[in-house]
């Protein structure tokens, strides 16, 4: 029997969501300080999730030398602190301290095709081949497009209580009322035809573009792609309890009156 018809296991090309953990300073005592803050509203929430430790935001992206050094067998366990799992780092190949420390940890050196993470290019770096470019325009101009199917929406069509959770792999639709100590949870958009008073999390592996709709906003915790805003910080009258949208804008969150009319 041939190897590649074995009933027992099979080796396939494909891929794995994996959260980015991008790291953006060697201190590690305000990476800490930060990641409590930032998950204390929901300790459990990326519990047993695996992540890419991302350290290429230290490299010298002026000069593309290996930049900040941080000690990421004390970033492991600061991430597992918190009940993430590191399955992997990802670096530029100048940071030779992050290649090594993975291999001597046994971690693997993963390849990440993300819209943020890597320093920019320098303009040396970014000019193209010409004769190269021109082969691969004329490569993906004579590809079609893959066939690919969005991803269904749930739709919730009654009231949650306190204490209730909703989580979609696509959109979220909630035609009832999320009371206070509900949580909804979307990896793509959540439309709330009501009362948001609970905690409302969109885009949660990592959607940037993933958006919040809401017809009023009275929440406990609003976030998109783990940047989040709580009822610590008020807030304005012009979207309290007012139909709104919510979207990140970089790393910060806006939230914008939402006309209707």
């Amino acid at each position: 029997m041939s190897l590649n018809k074995t009933p027992f296991f099979e080796l396939r090309s494909g891929s794995v969501d994996t959260l980015l953990f991008v790291v953006k300073t060697p201190d590690l005592d305000a990476l800490r300080t930060e990641l409590t803050r930032r998950f204390e509203a929901t300790p459990e929430f990326f519990a047993g999730d695996v992540v890419a430790i991302d350290v290429r935001r230290l490299a010298d992206s002026a000069t593309g030398g290996e930049g900040e050094r941080v000690s990421l067998a004390e970033l492991e366990k600061l991430l597992g602190s918190v009940r993430m799992r590191p399955v992997g780092v990802v670096a530029l190949p100048a940071q030779t301290w992050a290649i090594q420390w993975a291999n001597e940890g046994g971690l693997p050196i993963l390849e990440a095709r993300d819209r943020r993470g890597a320093p920019k290019p320098s303009v040396d770096e970014a000019k193209p081949n010409t004769e190269a470019a021109a082969v691969i325009e004329a490569a993906v101009a004579s590809t079609p497009p893959p066939a690919t199917l969005p991803a269904q929406a749930t739709i919730i069509d009654r009231p949650l209580r306190s204490g209730q959770q909703v989580y979609a792999k696509g959109d979220l639709i909630v035609l009832g009322l999320v009371s206070y100590g509900a949580e909804v949870i979307a990896e793509g958009n959540i439309h709330i035809y009501a009362p948001l008073r609970g905690r409302a999390l969109a885009g949660v592996h990592g959607n940037l573009d993933a958006r919040i709709f809401c017809t009023c906003l009275e929440p406990e915790l609003i976030s998109i792609a783990g940047i989040y805003r709580t009822t610590e910080n008020p807030l304005p009258a012009d979207v309290l309890s007012k139909p709104v949208q919510i979207w990140l804008d970089e790393e910060k969150l806006m939230i914008e009156p939402l006309r209707l009319t």
